[in-house]
Formats: C-alpha cells, structure tokens, sequence
C-alpha cells in the first residue's frame, strides 16, 4: 500500500494498470499511422512498451513533502519509446511529457493529454514517469485568480485525442499543447514560447520525423515543448524529484 496526502491507494495495482491503459493507448496511436506502410517502427515498439510493463516501476511511494495544488503543472521523462527518445532529442530535455494538477472531488489528479485527455490520479502520474521523476511549478500569485478558468478550459478538452503530429489544431492535441492552450483560454497570455520545428534539434530525428509524417520534415510548423512550458515566466518551482 501507498501513501499519498493522507490518502492510502493500492499502488502495485493502480500503478500496473495505469501502466497497462498507457501502453494499449500508445499501441494504437502508433498502429494507426504506421500499420498502412507495414513499418517496423511498430514491431519495435510492441517490444519496447511490452517491456516497461515488466521492467517498470512497481511501486509508489508517496511524496508527503509536495503538497499540491490546484494548477500545478507537473513535468517528468515519459517512459522510454521511440517517440519520447525524439521529444527528448528534439527538445535536447528529458521534460517529455506535462499535465496539469486538479481537484476531482476529493481526489488529486493530473488532467493530461495522452490518447485521448484524461484524469488520472496524481499518484499514478508520478509513477509512471522514469524513476519516478518528476518536476512542479506553480503559477505565480499574480495569477492564483485564473486558477478556475484555467481549469474551466482544461475540461473542455477532456477526450481529444492525441496529436502525434504536433500541430497547433483542435481536433488533436498533445501533452504541452494542452496545457498552453488551456492557460490561453483562461488568460489571453501565453504560457511558454511557441517555436518552430526547424529551429530545434530535429536532424539526429530526421528519420523518425519522417515516419510520422509520411514525408517531409515541417520544419516550418510551431509548437510548443514541455520544456518552453516549463521555462515560462509565469511559474515557479515548488518540488522536484529526481532532478
């Protein structure tokens, strides 16, 4: 059993079946893009996301010293694939992946865009990351007062799916994109800086880029990293784990 906030969780099973629901949504992102072509992008993924169900954390043990709020935003390396080795690289960062932290009735959970935008609770959030790592910024006090909106905004985007491609739509939506947007909504500002493809690390990706693009790289396209997120004037650090 684990511990968090006073809450006790069974964190062997939340955490293997967290695990599970991550990896089976991941498997399917992937096949429908790479299915078509009979890659074998995909047969190695199969292997490798097979293999953090065997090989990942088992365990949680509970951070009483973090103490969360509501609009935390929370940082942490995604498990090891193909896709967050390029997130990584691109962004030269193992900041891969990012939600934000919410009430949900008596609950703590991280609102988060995986496949599609979810809840999922804190503790399993924080378990599913590398070694457990994770990284919290809190928004300034300034802002404490848009804490409401902001939520208001993420909730509108509870199940959208995925945007493996990165693009700045809302018919799908990534990780950061989320986050970014949803403080946009609330605020008209923005939350990090929005940069294009081709002024990141993208060429040791070349070929992965590709393959998710059935062509060439956009390096003209804009986005928005976890990294640029977590660089943005608006947040503090309150708690890091692991860095």
């Amino acid at each position: 059993m684990c511990i968090l906030k006073g809450a006790i969780v069974p964190g062997l099973i939340n955490v293997c079946l967290g695990s599970l629901k991550i990896i089976a949504e991941r498997l399917i992102l992937f096949s429908n893009y790479f299915s078509r072509k009979g890659s074998r992008v995909l047969a190695f993924l199969v292997i490798v996301l097979l293999g953090l169900t065997l090989l990942g954390p088992t365990s949680f043990a509970g951070f009483p010293h973090y103490k969360p709020e509501e609009g935390d935003v929370v940082f942490q390396p995604f498990p090891r694939n193909p896709l967050t080795d390029a997130i990584e690289g691109v962004t030269n960062s193992d900041l891969s992946h990012c939600g934000v932290v919410i009430k949900d009735g008596a609950s703590w959970v991280v609102i988060e865009a995986v496949n599609p935008v979810v809840k999922t609770p804190l503790n399993e959030f924080i378990a599913r990351g590398r070694e457990q790592k994770f990284l919290v910024k809190r928004l300034d006090d300034k802002w404490k007062n848009t804490i409401p909106q902001f939520k208001a905004a993420l909730l509108t985007y509870l199940g959208k799916p995925y945007d493996i491609r990165y693009q700045m739509s809302d018919d799908k939506i990534y990780c950061s994109e989320l986050v970014y947007k949803g403080f946009k909504k609330a605020t008209g500002e923005d939350l990090g800086k929005v940069e294009k493809l081709g002024d990141l690390n993208w060429k040791p990706h070349e070929a992965f880029i590709r393959e998710i693009e059935h062509g060439p790289v956009p390096l003209e396209r804009e986005m928005i990293t976890p990294v640029s997120v977590s660089k943005a004037s608006q947040l503090k650090e309150v708690f890091r784990n692991g860095y």
